[in-house]
């Protein structure tokens, strides 16, 4: 009881509304001053100021593509939070992952807008099928989101016990050990990116992904840890399959980051789908259930 309320003071600490609106504060400067930062190289470049054009960089032609960069530092922030949300329960943390990787989309298509050409057939032109497959991929994950949410929201309410306490105890501490290891995976993503771009003369090599790719290896490992935390509390039948599908989920968002085009689209799909018909199914069981105890 002693740890646990150790644990329970030191996450309060950590993660207080104090400290989250902190983050939120310092992420939005970074945010504008990377923004006007990014902007400003565009215009400098595009009006001969200055020669970037060894870096062959898509993002540094068109203004639209500065928006690339506070997208980059909003999801910085949204992985703290999926941190900070861990603790209360695995469908709120993959309900999170998938608000992150519809970022990840939406950041997407500002770089891919500059590739786009007007002049040429829509239909034949690879960069503008993307852009097109990018933007009804997103209208998807949005709408497959609020489905999730709504299953969600139709969760049976759970009653506190001293074993779930202890549980949410121990995801605390997972939470608290991550926060670092987020800020040592951002900082050495980071590095190793900007030193292969130099290196091959790209500033937009493996950039979509860049620390994200990392994150959701993480992630999947955190995800097993906790299932396995999961069944000292519980021996539900329908609650270790729902854990074990959000895993697989992941797994498929994880996949994407090594897939390109069409394909990395399809894998996210697929994973949120998976992750809602698994929510839809544990909520019929649970609902099942009760019906049999009442």
């Amino acid at each position: 009881m002693i740890i646990q309320k150790r644990i329970e003071d030191w996450f309060s600490s950590i993660f207080s509304e104090n400290v989250i609106k902190i983050v939120e504060k310092y992420i939005l400067y970074l945010a504008s001053i990377g923004f006007i930062i990014h902007l400003s190289l565009i215009f400098l470049k595009n009006y001969g100021y200055i020669d970037l054009d060894f870096l062959g960089s898509r993002l540094l032609s068109n203004p639209i593509s500065a928006l690339y960069t506070p997208f980059s530092f909003i999801l910085i922030y949204e992985a703290f939070l999926l941190i900070y949300y861990l603790p209360r329960s695995f469908t709120t943390a993959v309900g999170k992952q998938y608000e992150i990787i519809s970022l990840i989309v939406i950041r997407k298509i500002f770089g891919d807008i500059p590739m786009v050409d007007l002049n040429s057939n829509w239909i034949e032109n690879v960069n503008n099928l993307q852009l097109i497959y990018d933007l009804i991929a997103i209208i998807i994950i949005f709408f497959l989101i609020f489905l999730f949410r709504k299953a969600q929201e139709r969760l049976p309410k759970k009653s506190v016990s001293e074993k779930l306490d202890r549980f949410i105890a121990s995801k605390k501490l997972v939470s608290i050990i991550l926060l670092p290891i987020l800020i040592v995976i951002c900082v050495f993503s980071f590095s190793k990116w900007f030193n292969l771009a130099f290196t091959v003369e790209s500033l937009d090599q493996n950039l979509n992904y860049l620390f994200f790719n990392e994150f959701f290896t993480l992630l999947i490992l955190v995800d097993v840890f906790i299932l396995l935390l999961s069944f000292q509390y519980t021996e539900r039948y329908s609650q270790l399959i729902r854990n074990t599908g959000f895993i697989i989920s992941t797994i498929l968002l994880r996949l994407s980051f090594s897939a390109s085009g069409l394909t990395s689209l399809v894998l996210i799909v697929s994973g949120i789908v998976f992750g809602l018909f698994i929510l839809l199914i544990y909520n019929a069981m649970e609902k099942e259930k009760l019906k049999s105890i009442n």
